[in-house]
This record gives structure tokens, sequence and C-alpha cells, in this order.
């Protein structure tokens, strides 16, 4: 992480929250705007997307890129599968966006070649930009937030997003034992009561995929081959659920999001972290294949609303 500007190789303390994992508030959280008169405004080729593959944070902004078709609008450029001392690393260059600056490295980050900085580092604001401010020149026609279900969008994400997004890491960088159990405990039961519910909806709000079910996605499609061994997320694996196996199978094989999911980099990435993993031995297991014909549009008949 950054302190006041200059690099340092601390990770995060747990000492001050009785062992429990604390993730840091987003640092930057400008907004891009489709209409002109604003300090970031929507252009083709302005903006600059970094991910890791591996991150599930900087994978969903990479779902939404995909699915709204801003390949040729927003350019992408992908660090390199291992996190060490140095954190992400993606090469030489020069300049900071705030010289200042004290908090942590991370991606994704929305980059304004325009101005020089940073405009987002938050997932969640990226999503809801490339979801509606670049329609001009993405799909219009495509909404994974209307305004009819953003209330229930916004309850289940806070719900998966602690218990679930968060949760693992919760798990997996607990310090304490009691941390532990209780993130523990709390990612099972909300896997177990998603799990219910799609046994009830093909997607999490109905028949009508939305942002919720993109957020939920790469944490499911890294379940079995990151969390359970490496984060201790080990109760049971994700393909021992029905629904919620099929269900990540079903987005998967969605046009496209195939493509975003890296799984050689996911697995360097994760068991490179040393303080999980010293020996950094990356597991040639488990065998996992998402493109088995899913049964999701024939237990709720219908094709994939592509």
């Amino acid at each position: 992480m950054l302190v006041d500007g200059a690099w340092t190789e601390d990770w995060y303390d747990t000492d001050k929250s009785d062992g429990r994992f604390e993730r840091t508030t987003s640092t930057f959280r400008n907004w891009v705007h489709a209409t002109g008169g604003n300090r970031f405004e929507a252009a083709p080729g302005r903006y600059h997307l970094y991910i890791a593959n591996a991150c599930p944070w900087a994978h969903r902004t990479a779902i939404l890129r995909k699915l709204k078709g801003l390949e040729d609008i927003v350019s992408l450029d992908v660090v390199l599968p291992r996190f060490d001392e140095n954190g992400w690393t993606f090469g030489d260059g020069d300049g900071l966006a705030d010289p200042n600056f004290s908090g942590r490295a991370t991606v994704p980050i929305l980059w304004d070649r325009q101005e020089k900085t940073i405009v987002n580092n938050e997932s969640a604001d990226i999503v809801r930009i490339f979801n509606s401010e670049f329609d001009e020149w993405g799909r219009g026609d495509l909404d994974l937030y209307p305004k009819d279900l953003r209330s229930d969008i916004d309850r289940l994400n806070a719900e998966i997003y602690e218990n679930v997004n968060n949760g693992v890491y919760r798990c997996g960088f607990a310090s304490s034992q009691s941390a532990y159990d209780e993130a523990f405990d709390a990612l099972f039961a909300t896997l177990d009561e998603l799990e219910s519910r799609l046994e009830r909806n093909r997607y999490l709000l109905g028949n009508r995929v939305t942002e919720a079910d993109w957020r939920l996605f790469p944490t499911l499609i890294r379940f079995d081959i990151a969390y359970f061994g490496n984060f201790k997320c080990n109760k049971r694996p994700l393909t021992a659920y029905p629904n919620l196996w099929s269900y990540t199978r079903e987005l998967y094989q969605w046009p496209g999001i195939a493509e975003t999911v890296n799984f050689d980099h996911i697995k360097k990435t994760y068991y490179s972290i040393r303080n999980l993993n010293p020996t950094g031995i990356v597991p040639k297991g488990p065998e996992l294949d998402p493109t088995v014909p899913h049964d999701r549009a024939v237990k709720f008949s219908g094709p994939s609303p592509c």
C-alpha cells in the first residue's frame, strides 16, 4: 500500500479488529457522465480500464464492458497473474493520480487519458458507469439496473457483498478463530439461502438477469479453485449446490463471458499470496468444467435472455 505517496509492504492489519478482515473504502469515486458539462464526460477512447483477471471485483467491470459492447470504447490492460510484496505488477510507468495518496493499490482502476488521473477505483461504481453512461456507443438496449428493480438489487447486493463476495475474504484473511467462524457461518448460511432462491427463480430476481447476478458470478466461478482451499471456505464446494452450480454454468456460457474468465490467472494469483500459501505451490485440481450444459432453460422454460 501507499503511505503519503511512498510504497510500503504493509498488508491488512487485523490486530485492531479482533482478527476480523475489514476491507478499506475505495478512494477515487468520481463519475463519468453521458451528458456534457461535467469534468469526466463519456467519450470513445478517453478512458482505460486496468484489471487483474484473478480479482473478482475487477472481473465485474470486465463483464459489464463485454456485455455492454464497450471493448472498442474503453481500452483494457491486465496485470500479471501474481501478487507479491510489490502488489499488482503491470510494467513500468510514471505518475500518480495523487502524489500524497495513502491507501491500498488496488484494481480495478478506471483511468482518464485526457486528465491523466484515476477517475474511479470502486468496482460497484464502474459497473454502473458502464451500464448507463456509454449507451451512445454501446448496447443502450441492455439495462442491468432497471428502475423497477433497483431497491431489490441494492438490498440483495448488500447481503451478498457482506456474506459472500467479501465473506470469502473475511474467512481467508481472518486472524482469529472467532472471526473466521463468524465469517464462515455467514457465508454458508447465505449460500444455502441463494441455493433455495435459485430453486424458485432462474436468476436472483426472477427471469431477468440483473447487475446482482453479475456481481455474484465472479465469486462463484472462483469458489472451488481458490476460496474452498486457500481461503478455508471448505464446508462444501460450489459443485455440491445443484442450483448454484447450474446457475454459474449458465452465466459462464452467456456469449462472451467465458472470455472474461482466466482460470490460470485466478489460480496462480490466489496461490501466490504468501501469507496464506507460504510455499507458493499451485494445486493442480480441482477438475472443474463450467461448459457442461446447464438445466436452467429446461427447468424454467425458455432460452437464455441474452
